[in-house]
């Protein structure tokens, strides 16, 4: 297990994403000119829910984060397949019902009119069957799961925040490209404080099961029989 500091997280992130609306090479701006950006939409749940209505829009091409409409990218085979092996093993854990897969989840108040996430796999504390009306609620889930790739940046950052908002108290991302599981826990003023990368050899537990030890390589065997 390798903790990650918070300005680790920061340097990975950085070094992998640019900074958001940063021009692509550096133009000198004269002294008190101001900076100006056009001007952006923030969707809400109930603007996107009523476009839906209308038929014209597919909600499903799009995840609601922090008033961005995200495009949902297309899973790999490697990415669906990973998720079907951790689906399986938190099943066998928690059976069927507690799992709810790739279907959104409430977050902390003050954020659920501007994002409505949909983690690849959410652990409850009851059955699925029982959010028939309306997203299962962050005091409801005990475990976030994203099965990471082109995304994973995106993952550890603002989807890792938006989590820590809410109080989620487990969540981990599994990294593809690594072969590695990055748990996060302790929430607390809005960040994760204890961050901790599992890698192949290692094993790791839920918080809500600890005597449920997942192999991380085991996570990854998406080439074996």
């Amino acid at each position: 297990m390798v903790g990650i500091s918070g300005e680790s997280r920061y340097n990975l992130i950085r070094s992998t994403v640019p900074a958001a609306l940063a021009p692509d090479v550096e133009i000198a701006i004269p002294p008190r000119s101001p900076v100006v950006y056009p001007p952006r939409k923030r969707w809400t749940r109930a603007e996107c829910q009523s476009l839906e209505s209308t038929g014209l829009w597919n909600r499903d091409r799009f995840e609601l984060i922090d008033g961005e409409l995200i495009t949902k990218m297309p899973k790999n085979r490697p990415q669906a397949l990973v998720v079907m092996l951790v689906a399986e093993w938190l099943r066998s854990v928690f059976g069927p019902y507690r799992l709810n897969r790739e279907v959104p989840v409430d977050v902390a108040p003050e954020d659920n009119p501007t994002s409505e996430p949909e983690p690849d796999i959410a652990v409850l504390v009851k059955s699925a069957k029982k959010y028939q009306d309306a997203p299962p609620p962050a005091a409801d889930v005990q475990l976030l799961v994203e099965v990471s790739d082109s995304t994973v940046a995106f993952d550890l950052g603002p989807k890792a925040r938006l989590y820590a908002r809410a109080g989620i108290p487990d969540y981990w991302v599994f990294d593809i490209q690594s072969r590695r599981i990055i748990t996060h826990r302790d929430p607390r003023d809005g960040v994760y404080t204890t961050v901790a990368a599992y890698i192949e050899g290692e094993t790791v537990a839920p918080l809500i099961a600890p005597e449920a030890l997942l192999p991380v390589v085991a996570a990854f065997a998406i080439n074996e029989d």
